[in-house]
């Protein structure tokens, strides 16, 4: 039997849109990241090279290294095998690797630059590495394409990518686009994967508040530069930070969308040594919450939780206390079945582990996502 509770918030407008309205229309120009004070390899092709066909750099692939050498050799070859006819670069951050990371992209620098791939190689030589965040925004920095591409030094990228998310970008310029993945080994994180494969256009949207992060994976993002610059650099916390999560979340708020090209783009490695690891779960639960609150529960009158026990509790007591206030003279917060709960709800029951028991339980209230709920799981 599925319970809930039953919660006030503070106010009575309804919702906001996961996509408002508020971004300007003449974005800013781009303003690079303050470069390193630290020491730098440097290894850049030369400027006037022409990429395939055009002057113009159209797509900047943008790859964080560290210590990835059991993966970079077919990394980099998926950049060569693209099918994107148009010019692209390889803009390569190395951050402090200490295995043979830099001889093996130097080797494919020679080949990418050889049909005309400019490929750009700097990095950082101290003794300490400075995150993800800092790696992606430097690489990011010493690039010159009017579009990112970004892509992990352990993932290869299907020789479609390019082509098909530029074309999605051209229509969709103030979105993130995403694409497809097929998970290696196949019986990694099989929940998870179907997520994100199978989410509608619509719940790309409705879903962000999940603890399976963005909706589209990082290694599949890619957007317009200006864009990027119009939202702002990745923070740069370090080992522990969700760098893109927090991006993604600014990105939702100066009212960016979400797109995903439903072709399979990527395949993503999962293996012990993968940054996102060393990420808390708690610190994910409370950035999560935080944007929770902001983006819906301040606007709601009252709500209910979907899921009286351990997750649900955690989720109120983890509220602020506007948002934990009850409606006098209530005392407490009462349990009941879901058919006689009122939306709005928040739910926090995880999907795809009841063979289609909780997923038919809610079709049964004829509610609609985004509106009447949102998935907090």
């Amino acid at each position: 039997m599925d319970a809930t509770e039953k919660i006030p918030g503070e106010n009575g407008s309804p919702p906001p849109s996961s996509q408002e309205a508020g971004a300007s229309s003449a974005l800013p120009k781009c303003q690079h990241p303050d470069p390193p004070s630290l020491p730098l390899l440097q290894s850049i092709a030369p400027s006037n090279r022409e990429g395939r066909g055009n002057s113009g750099i159209e797509v900047s692939i943008i790859l964080p290294v560290y210590n990835a050498e059991c993966w970079l050799d077919e990394c980099l070859k998926s950049v060569l095998e693209q099918d994107f006819q148009g010019s692209f670069e390889l803009s390569v951050f190395n951050d402090a690797s200490t295995d043979n990371s830099v001889h093996i992209i130097e080797h494919w620098k020679v080949i990418l630059e050889d049909v005309g791939i400019r490929v750009v190689l700097r990095g950082n030589t101290s003794s300490q590495p400075c995150g993800v965040g800092f790696a992606k925004n430097q690489a990011i920095h010493q690039s010159s394409g009017t579009y990112l591409c970004f892509l992990d030094s352990d993932d290869v990228m299907m020789p479609q990518r390019i082509r098909l998310q530029r074309e999605a970008a051209i229509q969709h310029p103030k979105s993130i686009i995403g694409g497809q993945i097929k998970r290696e080994p196949l019986e990694a994180t099989e929940r998870y994967t179907r997520w994100i494969n199978n989410l509608t256009q619509e719940q790309l949207l409705t879903q962000i508040f999940t603890s399976h992060g963005p909706t589209v994976i990082m290694p599949t993002w890619f957007c317009s530069r200006e864009w990027f610059c119009h939202v702002g650099k990745f923070d740069e916390g370090g080992k522990g930070t969700p760098e893109d999560l927090l991006f993604f979340y600014e990105h939702l708020r100066k009212g960016g969308g979400v797109y995903r090209v439903d072709q399979c783009l990527l395949l993503y490695r999962y293996h012990p040594q993968a940054a996102t690891h060393s990420v808390l779960e708690e610190t994910i639960w409370a950035h999560r919450v935080s944007f929770l609150e902001e983006r819906i529960l301040n606007d709601w009158p009252c709500f209910t939780i979907w899921n009286a026990g351990k997750q649900g509790r955690k989720l109120f007591r983890s509220l602020s206390p506007a948002n934990q206030k009850k409606e006098i003279p209530k005392p407490r917060i009462p349990v009941l079945h879901f058919r006689d709960a009122s939306p709005p709800f928040i739910i926090c029951v995880k999907l795809d582990l009841t063979g289609g028991q909780f997923e038919e339980n809610l079709k049964l209230l004829e509610l609609k996502e985004g509106m009447d709920y949102y998935h907090f799981n």
